[in-house]
């Protein structure tokens, strides 16, 4: 039997045991049936059919990613649809949004039917590729979002540049309000980061280094966030980075408009001092940010300002980010430690920590239908194992991806992904990929 949203087949039945069920509802202990995709049983002491043992683990809906970067088409020496996938599976991830700046970019259904497929054909994860809102990411004219939204696309981006022109991006906003699809926002005033290579502050200047101002952030989250008000269209801002955009999303939600926010783990975990020793693993868009800033960005995600973790998972070969920090490409990998670091790192209850991954995510990529669903009887079979006290040492040898530029390279953290299963079947089997 296959499952027609993934094209892979479908475990006969196979039942999670000795764990405890965590979703939108509580926790509490149960073994879980899952057949023929989807979840057939919750309850005690369940028999018969293939075993995941869970012991000592959280199961969870899966985990739901709004920020990848896939490299393929364009630049496979970086990474593959199949090899983030893997990565993607890994780290707990049934569902990845891809990016579209890849070459060429996400703007016509060719693009976004080779990406969708290719997806399909690795079985790994639901891969729900994003469009562009401009033609070729330039910001001049919009790309054909009906086409591209009647063909299942949700979010569209020019991830990596953000759209300079406001007149362009409030009709691409009413556009959009009308199709019933999210814009998603790069934010940054380019005309303010030419020639940047981190963040504008106290180390940037010891360095000696071009700097990259927060405002260059927080306009165009300003600007957006009233173009969401003039327009009555969502808008979701990309890896906020800065304690000025948080307290504008704040503002914004307490006004009643529909912005959303994600945040990525590089952002609550590493600040611009890492470049002090002008290492380009540690270059990346928006820039690592001060310790006041990594702060805000941690209380944004405990109250809820901010809505997702997503990792924007950009790898890249080790020759470019070998390269001098002005030449060398900013990015960082984020799929397999990305739980980790949220455990580790955040101070939050467990529950809090996987609606940040989970249903929440989910619900801001329009697949809350099937990924990020509480486990029960006739949901969808998408669904994360993972021990939350395992602790673990960041090896980038062991990393799934095609490319090794993380930079957590030694670092000690505690959670960690046991098993995955994808329309109920196991692509994670003890923290190893099953293809």
């Amino acid at each position: 039997m296959t499952n027609g949203g993934t094209g892979i087949a479908t475990a006969k039945s196979v039942v999670i045991k000795g764990g405890t069920v965590l979703d939108q509802r509580g926790e509490h202990r149960a073994d879980v049936r899952v057949e023929g995709g989807v979840v057939t049983e919750v309850g005690a002491a369940l028999r018969g059919g293939d075993t995941l043992d869970a012991g000592g683990c959280m199961v969870t809906p899966g985990f739901v990613d709004l920020h990848v970067h896939l490299r393929e088409p364009g630049r496979e020496e970086a990474e593959t649809i199949e090899t983030g996938s893997r990565a993607a599976a890994m780290g707990g991830f049934t569902a990845i949004v891809a990016m579209p700046n890849t070459e060429p970019p996400h703007d016509s259904l060719a693009v976004v039917q080779m990406v969708r497929r290719r997806g399909q054909e690795a079985g790994l994860c639901d891969v729900l590729p994003s469009g562009c809102i401009t033609m070729g990411r330039a910001g001049e004219t919009l790309a054909p979002m009906a086409e591209l939204a009647a063909a299942g696309v949700h979010i569209f981006t020019d991830d990596g540049t953000g759209v300079q022109d406001p007149l362009l991006m409030r009709r691409a906003l009413e556009y959009a309000k009308s199709l019933g699809i999210t814009l998603a926002q790069h934010c940054e005033v380019s005309r303010l980061t030419e020639g940047a290579v981190m963040h504008e502050g106290a180390c940037c200047s010891r360095l000696g280094v071009p700097g990259w101002p927060a405002v260059a952030e927080e306009l165009m989250v300003m600007r957006d966030i009233e173009l969401s008000r003039l327009t009555g269209a969502p808008v979701h801002f990309l890896h906020l980075s800065t304690a000025k955009s948080v307290d504008l999303v704040r503002t914004a939600k307490a006004d009643g408009l529909r912005v959303t926010a994600e945040a990525a783990p590089h952002h609550f975990t590493l600040t611009d001092e890492m470049l002090t020793g002008f290492d380009p693993i540690f270059k990346v868009n928006p820039p690592l940010r001060e310790r006041a800033d990594i702060d805000a960005v941690k209380r944004g995600l405990a109250d809820g300002t901010i809505d997702a973790i997503a990792t924007d998972h950009a790898p890249h070969p080790a020759e470019l980010k070998e390269m001098p920090l002005d030449q060398a490409p900013p990015g960082m990998l984020g799929l397999e430690t990305s739980l980790a670091l949220s455990i580790s790192e955040l101070g939050l209850e467990l529950r809090h920590v996987v609606a940040l991954l989970s249903w929440r995510p989910a619900a801001i990529a329009g697949v809350a239908d099937r990924h990020g669903r509480a486990i029960e009887v006739g949901a969808p079979a998408n669904i994360t194992v993972f021990d939350p006290d395992l602790a673990w040492t960041v090896s980038p040898a062991r990393l799934a991806s095609k490319s090794r530029n993380t930079p957590y390279a030694g670092r000690a953290v505690r959670g960690k992904v046991r098993h995955t299963v994808l329309c109920g079947v196991p692509v994670v089997i003890d923290g190893e990929a099953q293809r």
